[in-house]
């Protein structure tokens, strides 16, 4: 380049403001990643039932991770316009196309086989990708605008 050249433009990207957690995780760290879940998710407005209803999704997530995605994972947790997203990947060998499409409510006396049922069934939406490379679950939950708490009424 010469000095009347002008440099080529650059690629810039932007730092995601947004993002929450980026942890890996194995059985250790599990107990710790729901708390700071739970504690992300309440500070963007999820309170009452469906904070609890989201951390019982990811936990359902990070549980599975582990015990079929080879013992270890990674979790995401970002904000973005009015909902809140939480991804969870393994590296197991992925899930069979037969229980992705299976639906139905587990037997109340199966042991195993409910982790993605409730997450599906307590979160808004559920986007898996999986195959012999791991597994990547993507949940959200709407965000509602906290509305200010009336005051007595004087009168």
């Amino acid at each position: 380049m010469t000095n009347g050249e002008l440099p080529a433009p650059r690629t810039v990207v932007p730092i995601e403001t947004s993002l929450l957690i980026a942890e890996t995780f194995d059985q250790a760290q599990v107990t710790e990643l729901r708390h700071s879940v739970t504690s992300c998710a309440h500070a963007v407005g999820l309170a009452g039932q469906r904070l609890d209803d989201f951390v019982l999704a990811v936990n359902e997530l990070i549980t599975n991770a582990v015990r079929h995605g080879g013992g270890q994972g990674r979790l995401r947790l970002w904000r973005r316009t009015g909902e809140l997203v939480c991804e969870v990947a393994d590296h197991g060998s992925g899930i069979s196309e037969r229980r992705l499409r299976d639906r139905d409510r587990p037997a109340p006396e199966t042991a195993g086989g409910w982790g993605l049922w409730l997450a599906r069934e307590l979160s808004d939406t559920m986007e898996v990708e999986t195959g012999d490379a791991g597994t990547v679950v993507r949940i959200t939950a709407a965000l509602t605008t906290r509305q200010p708490t009336a005051g007595p009424l004087d009168g």
